[in-house]
């Protein structure tokens, strides 16, 4: 009997209720909308200004950033809706950018944060694919540049940069803007959002932590929650276990097609799907000898289709990650997960050898200006440093400054905050596992019932850094936010996108206000849906596999409970520095 036959006679013969939540039930068991349109945000007034653009010339700022603090230029632009353009500085060197709509604004502020070490004003912003709210002009929008120039490697020599960059940057702005929007439109923001990635996620956390007022929902994506042990340790780890006594790399981008090949024939179908994405990294257990040149024919090539045993220890020593040299204990969280192989290169893994790699320059830019209260000697470089329990506490000394690890947020849930962390699973840069140690540091110090309350955490497949990688990449956590902060609507299932090659490449995206650039969803753009950890989508064995609706919701069959490493102090409540 066909499918619609069978329909046909329930529809006869059953109740009306009953036939509604049959037809309704696939949704309900994905768990989530089909696009990212259908959940849908409150509907806000949209509120005129109440003065000229060219008045916030005169809104006084030096009592948040201090004497000398102003407005250094306000213009109307024209970028397919009307703002106005607010450039500002606060003392003594942090820039910051507002953008106000003049006929679209519905009472909603977004703070964006920056990447890397910033150095820029920039209005970048990931996981908010297709954001209605955002394509429609609806919020004041304003990023830093954390208060020095990009380029400027020693910014860290001064304090007050050092400072700046810390906390100081994003909170000011934060209190610069909403004054701003009071004096513009007469009345301040109804709602207040931050949400950045990368550095921009230890920004967002740094909020929620130290201004637990500032924001009513934070995204936090991929954060440097320990930027000490991330940006010293995990990168100088990474490009040093690739360098040989010949400063040459050892493994380079060639290997890693190959290597990305054997990690997926061994984990890739535990899921019980084989699509080229590894579902479960944590539970990958990947055994780099299976490429080994000595087990394989004696036409095999090291480092064309085998590797050296070099190489094999290189492997073994990225996906372990930072080491004690004398003990073997963990100085970090852990390293790079299986399945983000492709994503190496440049990174840490050259494009070919003698090619230098960010890996390299950030560690060393780092060590040599942030990360110790006393700055080493001009001539330090990345073979000063040692890997051993030492470094690890000489860098803690400036946790309480940098980091934002702090999981004591009961001032911010008291305040009615909403917080969503999301990470790629292939991320090369930051290990995902830190991701999921201040989730557990979360539950641990404020029990899992309450963080549940106010916090999710969304795990991608086969997404790298923020952005692109081989799983859907293309979400969006803003809308949801949305109407969890503004109509106590908790989120659960949500929809990812494949990106396009185009998008990948990052020379595709929907120009949005001010210069702001937006991923959109193509048409036919394969789809998954996420869940909040640790639950995961599993291909229910029928139907399209490109469509969210052939997916289910199923619970990671193995969920560690701690991540042990010699540094599990710095995931427990601290007092900060100012």
């Amino acid at each position: 009997m066909t499918e619609r036959r069978v329909l046909d006679i329930a529809t006869q013969t059953l109740p009306r209720w009953k036939i509604f939540f049959i037809l309704l039930l696939p949704l309900l068991i994905v768990g989530v909308c089909l696009h990212p349109s259908v959940a849908r945000a409150a509907t806000l007034g949209v509120v005129q200004p109440v003065t000229d653009c060219a008045d916030l010339a005169d809104v006084d700022l030096s009592a948040i950033g201090g004497p000398g603090s102003k407005v250094m230029s306000v213009r109307e632009v024209v970028k397919g809706d009307v703002f106005c353009e607010v450039k500002g500085l606060l003392k003594p060197t942090v820039n910051f950018t507002v953008l106000l709509p003049i006929n679209s604004w519905t009472q909603r502020y977004l703070q964006v944060g920056c990447g890397g070490l910033c150095g820029r004003v920039l209005l970048q912003l990931d996981g908010a694919a297709g954001c209605t709210p955002l394509n429609n002009s609806g919020f004041v929008i304003a990023a830093t540049d954390m208060g020095h120039a990009a380029g400027e490697a020693n910014f860290g020599n001064n304090p007050q940069k050092r400072r700046d960059f810390a906390f100081r940057s994003v909170h000011l702005t934060a209190v610069a803007t909403k004054k701003l929007i009071s004096a513009y439109y007469g009345r301040g923001p109804t709602y207040n959002y931050f949400s950045g990635c990368s550095d921009g996620g230890r920004e967002a956390l740094g909020e929620a932590q130290r201004y637990p007022t500032d924001f009513n929902g934070i995204i936090a994506g991929a954060p440097v929650t320990v930027f000490q042990t991330h940006k010293a340790l995990d990168h100088g780890w990474n490009a040093m276990s690739n360098t040989d006594a010949s400063g040459n790399a050892i493994i380079t981008a060639r290997q890693l097609p190959m290597i990305h090949k054997a990690v997926l024939a061994q984990c890739d179908a535990q899921d019980g799907q084989k699509d080229g994405l590894i579902s479960d990294p944590q539970n990958c257990h990947f055994d780099p000898s299976v490429l080994s040149c000595a087990d394989l024919s004696a036409d095999n090539i090291a480092g064309q289709d085998c590797l050296s045993e070099m190489q094999i220890s290189t492997l073994r020593k990225i996906y372990g990650g930072p080491r004690d040299a004398v003990t073997g204990q963990r100085l970090t969280v852990g390293g790079p997960l299986p399945g983000s192989e492709l994503a190496w290169a440049g990174l840490f893994v050259p494009k070919k050898t003698g090619d230098l790699n960010y890996s390299q320059s950030v560690a060393l830019s780092t060590l040599k200006y942030l990360n110790f209260e006393k700055n080493p000697p001009v001539s330090y470089s990345l073979k000063d440093l040692k890997f051993t329990q030492q470094t690890l506490v000489e860098l803690t000394r400036l946790h309480p400054l940098y980091d934002a690890s702090n999981p004591d947020l009961r001032s911010f849930y008291a305040a009615g905050g909403k917080l969503i962390l999301w990470h790629g699973w292939a991320d090369p840069s930051i290990s995902p596992l830190n991701t999921l140690a201040y989730h557990q540091a979360l539950a641990q110090t404020m029990g899992t019932v309450t963080r549940d309350k106010f916090e999710r955490l969304y795990m991608l497949p086969g997404v790298y850094h923020c952005s692109t990688g081989e799983g859907p990449s293309l979400v969006d956590f803003l809308t949801p936010m949305l109407g969890w902060v503004e109509q106590g609507k908790v989120p659960d299932g949500v929809v990812s996108y494949q990106a396009t090659v185009e998008q990948k490449n990052k020379i595709a995206s929907k120009p949005l206000q001010g210069g702001m650039k937006l991923d959109y969803i193509a048409e036919d753009a394969p789809s998954r849906p996420v869940f909040p950890y640790p639950d995961y989508a599993v291909y229910r064995g029928k139907g399209d596999d490109r469509q969210a609706t052939s997916y289910e919701r199923k619970r990671l069959a193995v969920v560690p409970a701690s991540y042990p490493w010699l540094g599990d102090n710095l995931f427990k409540p601290y007092q900060f520095m100012n």
